[in-house]
């Protein structure tokens, strides 16, 4: 089997590094790039509703843009006591342009006065995998947690200083990335659709018409 290259549509670099981790351990033998290592393009705008339209959409346009296997995933934070905000709107929860710092600064100016047994949420991750023969498939990722009242830990990114996973003492952003990898709602969904990734380049390494 020829070796296969894959576009992440994103410019997160921890997203990449995640991704990259999770493929290596895979053992498929694929090159994961990011969008800083390939020629710019007109990125779309993430109009939809659901994590997993908005998935679609970036990934779809990686292989418009680029002709290679694409994934894209669209994550973020559900808070019980927010009706599951910030949601599709968690990157930009403070505005548009918004630090990771300002997002955490805000959720807990909203979550003040909430108590300790209240305070629960989840991460949930929709990652897409579009070809460019036109398969298109969608996994998900979740892991329930709960939001403490100060961020603590370097690792990680987003809400991950603030977030503990159900059953674990550390937050996300003080585990190290293999512990992170094995329990967090991308590791998840990656590890998910890694499995189709598998079977759609058997069946193309095979001449075979894709499921």
């Amino acid at each position: 089997m020829t070796q296969t290259q894959m576009v992440l549509a994103t410019h997160n670099a921890k997203k990449l590094s995640e991704l990259r981790r999770l493929v290596d351990l895979a053992g498929l033998g694929v090159v994961v790039l990011g969008l800083a290592d390939l020629p710019c393009y007109p990125e779309p705008a993430e109009t939809a509703t659901t994590f997993e339209a908005n998935a679609l959409i970036k990934a779809r346009a990686a292989v418009e843009a680029t002709g290679m296997i694409a994934l894209a995933d669209d994550s973020g934070l559900a808070v019980d006591r927010l009706n599951g905000m910030p949601g599709v709107r968690s990157a930009r929860w403070a505005g548009p342009g918004a630090s990771d710092a300002d997002n955490n600064d805000l959720l807990l100016r909203q979550l003040d006065d909430v108590a300790e047994p209240d305070r629960t949420a989840r991460f949930v991750c929709a990652m897409a995998m579009v070809s460019p023969d036109g398969i298109e498939v969608v996994r998900h990722g979740v892991v329930d947690g709960r939001l403490l009242r100060s961020p603590r830990g370097e690792n990680g990114f987003g809400y991950d200083p603030l977030f503990v996973a159900q059953g674990c003492e550390l937050t996300t952003a003080e585990l190290d990335p293999a512990d992170k990898d094995a329990i967090s709602h991308r590791g998840r969904a990656v590890r998910a659709i890694l499995v189709d990734l598998n079977a759609w380049m058997t069946t193309a390494d095979n001449g075979s018409t894709p499921p």
